[in-house]
């Protein structure tokens, strides 16, 4: 290496000797621990290792410290001289040179795995040894070295690479006392981030030291720089503490945060809401977050209501709740539909307790209202599929616990009335048994005054799931039951309103709104306003797509609020989709492209939230008006096409196979990851349709993808070839089948070029291998085309031929004796 001699100039050693003699600039993949050979030093290795990490030449102990990995793979053979290494390496750690530490420091996770995966031969080698360092290095005076050691320990502690023993006795004592008051304000600040990725790993007394310092560096008045990376990492904390830590504790903290006098600081509270949401309970959610996140997208610094209206949508969210959108996420973010059990009349009883992702949660937002004796017998009911208990006694004197979202989609429900018992185990009804029912009900409406009001109450409950036609159904039922009690008990409550009346003479607000509402439920229709979510939320979000916000705020806010859509109308349920329809309406004719773009890819997931008849009305002329878009807006229905049209009913679903081939044309002609998304969802989406309508639409287009310049949507199209004629057999159409065979004979194997060749060889080879037809049909149809391609001009059609021959048709295929003549064929061609 040039100019390596003058780093050697104080030393004594020849540079062979040393080892060094063919490094270059950069020594990654040479063995650093070529030092270690003999030389004309006569020294031992272990004594030449201890001469160069102690060499008054910063270079060579640099070297030392970065090969120190492969210096103790050397004597891992060896206990002592293994022990020997690592005490070199903790007198090495007390360099004076910053730049030997660093290097120290970087191979520290690296020796740490080594170690673990040695931990039967070196026990303790880890805690003993490298630990203190990591620790010291934390208070080192140089940042570089002190960054290094926040960078390893962190390493560490996701490899969960540090024992609980080491964190709680050698790790957090030196964390809190870079904490004190009187501490560097560095040291402060990079602390706190520690702090965060401790807790989940320690003991109880132990979190409660660290959030207790935590809670006074959150009101450190002195230093911003501290309050600022306490508001950066307050929500991480929250979700590790749990929500009582977080109410009785955290809670206070944070609304001093968010009225804190440096908008930077409001802006990382702004940024972290969601998770502070999700930490706390869906009251404290409601009466007291709600509030506090309207004063930070109010606020006057734009950075901050920037903030707070990115963070909107996300907020609004942590009001979902399962067991009434009937929805909930898989750990990779797929929406799915809480299964149902076949006997809720309702369809909508969950039979499975599912955890919602952290975006949605606050599932258990109802559950506060229902005493802890009731949830539990309820569940325990509803676990081991106990029948339900019929204890009127009991329902008249708890009303108000009984009905309330949580029990009510749980057995029992209250004996509130004979026409729920009719009702139970009974399918969807036609139009003239409907009206036998209320015919029937009407004969049974001499109720009492309290069921009166259980049925009311019922209906409340059932109004946010009108969409359901068995839902609508129970309504007219205990609509038409509740209008003919009433109207029995009219005149008796004429005769009682005189002496109920105020003395000013005017009617009770109470009895007056009772009766407002009763006149709204015997005509059923979809609420004004909703209850899911504070209306002042709501309202601030609909205003994203105000023009003036754009100019005030964020010129990216309409996409945010596309972005989080989804979202709300999870959280407010397909009931609530009239206020927000307007809203997406407008997002999908938004000037900006990223705005459609964003809708486009999350519309499948709408969908599935608003269910087929919301979808066929609202979402289908927004998907069409997609459909003609940019390729950048038609890329996001394409990706999830399967996904939208297979919660289209059939004859909707049918209309879009006259726009398939549209997808073919593209702004660009070279954007062939369009071409190859394309093929994969044809892939998918046959089984949407029939044998015919696959043969007559979906196959001229996949020919045509077979046929394309770039190898990937070809070799893709190739395999939806395949999927189609295993349509065609599985359904019985062998006709259709062989038509198709046929015409890959004439386009592929007869092309005059070797590429088309080349895929007649390999979708033989794939039909074989999937099974698409008899074996017997495909020797009589396809393998004698397949074995004139033997004697192929070019080499790639041939080996490609063998290949199929050998792998498929020979081991996989199994030719039955009908087909014994091909054998001879077969064998032929393999050979040569």
């Amino acid at each position: 290496m040039a100019g390596l001699s003058l780093y050697f100039e104080d030393g004594h050693d020849d540079l062979d000797d040393f080892g060094f003699d063919d490094y270059g600039s950069e020594c990654d993949g040479i063995r650093i621990t070529a030092f270690l050979d003999a030389g004309q030093d006569n020294l031992t290795p272990l004594g030449r290792l201890e001469k160069y990490a102690f060499s008054e030449n910063v270079f060579n102990r640099q070297i030392v410290a970065r090969g120190l990995l492969d210096v103790l793979r050397e004597f891992s053979d060896n206990e002592n001289d293994f022990i020997s290494v690592m005490e070199t390496v903790a007198r090495m750690s007390e360099d004076g040179e910053p730049t030997v530490r660093a290097e120290l420091m970087e191979q520290v996770p690296n020796i740490a795995m080594f170690l673990h995966e040695s931990q039967p031969n070196f026990p303790a080698a880890f805690s003993r040894y490298l630990v203190p360092i990591v620790v010291h290095y934390l208070t080192d005076p140089n940042n570089q070295v002190r960054k290094t050691s926040q960078a390893a320990l962190l390493v560490l502690l996701e490899q969960g690479l540090i024992c609980k023993g080491d964190m709680e006795t050698k790790v957090c004592p030196v964390l809190l006392d870079l904490t004190e008051p009187s501490s560097d304000d560095d040291y402060k600040i990079e602390a706190v981030a520690i702090m965060c990725k401790l807790v989940t790993m320690l003991s109880k007394e132990t979190v409660e030291q660290l959030l207790q310092r935590f809670c006074e560096l959150c009101s450190d008045a002195r230093l911003f720089q501290v309050r600022k990376v306490c508001a950066a990492n307050f929500g991480e904390f929250c979700s590790i503490v749990g929500r009582d830590a977080t109410e009785k504790l955290l809670m206070s903290k944070f609304f001093d945060l968010c009225s804190d006098s440096l908008w930077g600081i409001r802006k990382a509270c702004a940024d972290c809401f969601m998770i502070v949401s999700n930490s706390t309970s869906p009251e404290v959610r409601r009466t007291k977050l709600s509030p506090l996140f309207s004063s930070l997208i109010s606020d006057q610094s734009r950075w901050v209501r920037q903030a707070a209206f990115q963070s909107l949508g996300r907020f609004i969210s942590t009001f979902a709740n399962p067991s009434t959108t009937g929805l909930y996420f898989k750990e990779d973010g797929t929406l799915l539909e809480v299964p149902r059990c076949p006997s809720d009349r309702l369809g909508h009883k969950p039979t499975a307790k599912h955890t919602l992702s952290p975006h949605h949660s606050g599932g258990d937002s109802d559950s506060r209202h229902t005493p802890p004796q009731n949830q539990q017998e309820g569940q325990a009911r509803n676990n081991n599929n106990l029948p339900p208990t019929n204890n009127k006694n009991k329902e008249t004197a708890q009303t108000d616990q009984n009905f309330n979202s949580f029990l009510y989609w749980r057995p029992p429900l209250a004996d509130i009335s004979q026409e729920l018992e009719m009702l139970k185990g009974q399918g969807p009804r036609t139009e003239g048994e409907k009206k036998e029912v209320v015919v029937e009900d009407r004969k049974m409406s001499s109720l009492e005054p309290a069921t009166c009001t259980q049925i009311q109450k019922v209906l409340d409950c059932l109004q946010p799931h009108m969409d359901d036609p068995d839902v609508q159904a129970q309504v007219q039922v205990l609509s038409a039951a509740l209008k003919a009690a009433q109207l029995e008990s009219q005149s008796e409550e004429e005769g009682e309103s005189e002496s109920q009346t105020p003395e000013d003479g005017k009617p009770d607000d109470e009895s007056s709104q009772n009766r407002v509402i009763t006149e709204g439920r015997q005509t059923p229709e979809p609420p004004t306003q909703q209850n899911v979510i504070p209306q002042q939320l709501l309202d601030q979000y609909l205003s994203m797509t105000d023009p003036a916000q754009a100019q005030t705020v964020d010129t990216e806010i309409a996409k945010h609020c596309a972005f989080s859509l989804p979202g709300v109308a999870l959280t407010l349920g397909r009931q609530n989709w009239h206020c927000l329809k307007d809203t997406y309406e407008t997002l999908a004719t938004d000037v900006q492209w990223k705005v459609r773009r964003t809708l486009a890819f999350s519309i499948h997931d709408l969908a599935l939230i608003l269910g087929d008849q919301l979808t066929a009305a609202d979402l289908v002329p927004i998907f069409n008006g997609f459909l003609k878009d940019l390729d950048e807006v038609r890329i996001g229905v394409l990706k999830h096409l399967y996904d939208f049209l297979k919660l289209l009913h059939a004859e909707n679903r049918r209309e879009y196979l006259y726009q398939l081939q549209e997808f073919m044309v593209t702004d660009n002609s070279r954007n062939w990851r369009f071409r190859y998304q394309l093929a994969e969802q044809l892939i998918l989406i046959m089984e949407l349709y029939s044998h015919d309508d696959v043969y007559n639409y979906l196959r001229q287009i996949a020919l045509t993808l077979c046929s394309d310049k770039v190898s990937e949507v070809r070799w893709i199209s190739y395999q939806l070839v395949v999927e189609i004629l295993q349509k065609m057999y599985a359904c019985g159409a062998r006709e259709l089948g062989l038509n198709f065979i046929n015409e890959l004979i004439v386009r592929f194997c007869h092309c005059p070029k070797w590429v088309g060749r080349q895929a007649f060889a390999f979708i033989c080879q794939a039909i074989v291998e999937e099974d698409c037809m008899p074996m017997d049909q495909f020797a009589q149809h396809l393998l004698p085309s397949l074995l004139s391609l033997s004697l192929d001009p070019v080499a790639n059609v041939r080996v490609l031929v063998a290949k199929a021959m050998r792998q498929s048709v020979m081991e996989k295929g199994k030719l039955r004796t009908s087909s014994h003549l091909q054998l001879r064929p077969v064998n032929n061609t393999v050979e040569k």
